[in-house]
């Protein structure tokens, strides 16, 4: 009975550790990051190159996009959380297996707060457009994307600008480029006012969306 009692102990002990979280508090830039961290073993030169990264980036997101973002982020190392990360109501989940496996991908966390930025809720836009937005802001604002071999992709016959994601993204630098360089600056503006349509389009460049894709994919080049 008392080895069961020990066992038992121990066995309470081990959960309690394993679900233990640390917590901090950061201010600055005006600013506060809450850092809740589920894993002991994060390195924390880590998580002071993603706090580092976070105060690069969203205030200078928050300066052009939306200067009305949220003042207070949560971020969350999680490891419990199956995906790589996601955020919800200001706070950003980050699995602790995808940092462990790719350290150098501290700018998953400018995809993250750029949708914070975004603050699209219930709006009538299209989901691969916010995502492309996002990935857009990881590249032209991340800090550490070339360290993480991150990119934006070739174009390939079998894509589409509803891909999502990069896909979206080099269309979307392409678009700036060759067209009107404040684009994504107007489309998150309108996204977040929920007065995007299909016609937004042809508002900032002169072309349907249709008609840029094809001229993209004649002449994709950046």
């Amino acid at each position: 009975m008392k080895t069961a009692s020990i066992i038992l102990m121990l066995f309470l002990c081990f959960v309690i550790n394993a679900n233990a979280q640390k917590t901090t508090v950061y201010n600055n830039h005006g600013y506060k990051l809450i850092f809740i961290n589920y894993d002991a073993t994060l390195d924390s030169a880590e998580q002071a190159r993603m706090v580092n990264t976070f105060y690069i980036v969203y205030p200078e997101l928050a300066k052009v996009y939306n200067k009305k973002t949220l003042k207070a982020v949560t971020m969350v190392i999680d490891t419990t959380y199956k995906g790589v990360a996601e955020t919800d109501n200001g706070k950003v989940t980050i699995s602790n297996i995808w940092m462990h496996k790719h350290p150098e991908d501290i700018d998953v966390i400018t995809h993250e707060v750029m949708h914070i930025v975004q603050d699209y809720g219930n709006n009538n836009g299209p989901g691969w457009l916010t995502e492309g937005i996002a990935d857009y802001a990881r590249y032209k604002f991340g800090i550490n994307n070339k360290a993480a071999n991150w990119k934006l992709p070739d174009y390939k016959p079998t894509q589409n600008y509803t891909d999502a994601y990069r896909v979206t993204a080099r269309f979307l630098v392409w678009i700036e480029k060759n067209y009107n360089p404040n684009t994504v600056k107007s489309l998150d503006d309108q996204m977040r006012k929920h007065i995007y349509t299909d016609a937004s389009w042809q508002q900032l460049t002169g072309k349907s969306l249709d008609d840029l894709w094809k001229t993209y994919i004649a002449s994709p080049i950046l």
